[in-house]
């Protein structure tokens, strides 16, 4: 298990050693701004529009949830878990009853990599997710704490 730290003036330190104007950070970041956003964002575009179009074409009861999966792909909202979920929907998609597979289920498998792929990196900074669950920063004042004196 990798210890907690932080980074303060540029300089890596341990959790224990906290001092005030120090900020905390996760180790990755699932809303990255700048090319890596655009990259997540054109994604999360060109994967929720391939998913309406694939709803429309069959207009079937069962591509209801592919239809809400993309819409919601598409504005970044609750990314990770509609990204596991429209994976499993396009593999169950991909996989018939029957022995021989069906006409297109190298689509479905590949836009089942694409879900995965954008549930583990994140929705980007462009994004409802990002929004309502983004980066906060806690700067530590102690001043600012009127119960605590200091100790001399």
């Amino acid at each position: 298990m990798l210890p907690l730290s932080f980074t303060c003036a540029g300089q890596l330190r341990e959790l224990n050693k906290l001092e005030p104007g120090c900020t905390l950070q996760r180790l990755f970041s699932a809303f990255p701004a700048g090319f890596p956003g655009t990259g997540l964002l054109l994604l999360r575009l060109s994967l929720g529009i391939v998913l309406l179009y694939f709803a429309a074409i069959s207009r079937s009861p069962k591509d209801a949830l592919t239809a809400v999966c993309g819409l919601f792909l598409i504005v970044g909202l609750w990314t990770p878990l509609l990204g596991v979920l429209t994976a499993l929907a396009q593999v169950w998609t991909a996989l018939p009853a029957e022995s021989l597979p069906l006409p297109g289920t190298v689509v479905h498998i590949f836009l089942a990599v694409l879900s995965l792929s954008l549930a583990m990196l994140g929705p980007g900074a462009w994004s409802v997710d990002a929004r309502l669950f983004g980066r906060t920063r806690f700067d530590l004042d102690r001043k600012r704490n009127p119960k605590r004196t200091p100790k001399e």
